[in-house]
């Protein structure tokens, strides 16, 4: 790989081990190495800005889940070590809630959730990121809703006026990284499936998934079978029917002793005009970011993962309703 480290025999060996030794290996001070001083990383809860507030902020979580790990399922990418390369890499993480912190008191529970990290790599840095965590299933856990969550953390924070704004294009920071992905047929494939579903063809979810369908969706939710794949689509779009779908990056990869797969990131922006996945319509303006892989089999999709945060999007309808 022409500009990284020798010792990573591929992107994915680079954004396995970097995350490794960032996280459980505590080598947090490397992210003057591996993060670029004006990274910009977007999440739907917040936008951080260099190297040095992500350091604090991965302080901060290993504070209050010091057992944290980080197991990397799969790392779907695009581009070239020249030109950069890009990263969909999914994560199952574990961790034991010991300190108090962002999802309060200590509880002494043990988590287990989802992220995908989208990052663009080149010259041995990340330079750019989106990042989604599952904070339905953390606060599910929690034995809170993510409404009351929201509501709990913007007290927690200062109130609406003091409180971390969630993620929107009005305070989105552009970065280096301006590219779509690849035009790999599988990930053409998947955009256009979730395309359609968001177009209320909810059609392509027989016509397209596996009857035995593996699921693992936000809230920590786990399923199979076409109808919870129907039930999570339709209840996000019912509660958002006017709202724009825009699929922002779409991956699809052939690689050896692996499934077909894609990752696309994509979001809604719009009106909660709808009864749905968040309750009665308030008609607040929302931005859902979200991220999914899939991987194909010789009758469809096999296994989905989809993540998009719950909490975020009620803590702008929180925000603009009271």
């Amino acid at each position: 790989m022409k500009g990284f480290d020798p010792r990573w025999k591929d992107f994915p060996d680079y954004i396995l081990g970097i995350t490794r030794e960032i996280w459980e290996d505590r080598g947090i001070a490397t992210l003057h190495q591996y993060y670029t001083p004006d990274l910009v990383v977007r999440s739907p809860g917040s936008v951080v800005i260099g190297n040095e507030n992500v350091i604090a902020a991965t302080m901060a979580t290993l504070a209050e889940f010091p057992d944290r790990q980080l197991l990397g399922e799969d790392v779907i990418w695009s581009g070239s070590p020249e030109e950069g390369m890009l990263s969909s890499h999914r994560i199952l993480s574990t961790a034991t809630h010991l300190a108090d912190g962002m999802y309060g008191k200590a509880t002494g529970k043990k988590f287990t959730y989802r992220i995908i990290a989208d990052c663009h790599a080149i010259n041995n840095a990340i330079n750019d990121e989106w990042l989604i965590r599952d904070q339905g299933a953390i606060v599910a856990q929690m034995g809170m809703t993510p409404e009351a969550f929201a509501r709990d953390l913007i007290e927690r924070e200062g109130g609406p006026d003091k409180c971390v704004q969630p993620f929107t294009p009005a305070i989105d920071k552009p970065g280096p990284y301006t590219g779509r992905g690849n035009d790999h047929e599988v990930g053409a494939r998947y955009a256009d499936m979730l395309s359609r579903i968001m177009g209320a063809d909810m059609a392509a979810i027989p016509t397209g998934y596996d009857r035995a369908v593996h699921l693992e969706h936000p809230g920590g939710v786990t399923a199979h079978g076409h109808a919870p794949a129907d039930r999570m689509w339709m209840s996000l779009r019912a509660a958002l029917p006017s709202a724009e779908f825009t699929v922002h990056h779409q991956i699809g990869r052939d690689d050896p002793a692996m499934p077909p797969r894609a990752a696309i990131r994509w979001s809604l922006h719009g009106k909660h005009d709808g009864w749905g996945l968040f309750g009665r319509p308030t008609g607040a303006t929302v931005h859902v970011m979200g991220i999914c892989h899939a991987e194909f089999g010789p009758h469809g999709i096999r296994r989905e993962y989809a993540i998009f945060d719950e909490t975020a999007v009620w803590k702008q309808i929180v925000l603009q309703t009271g």
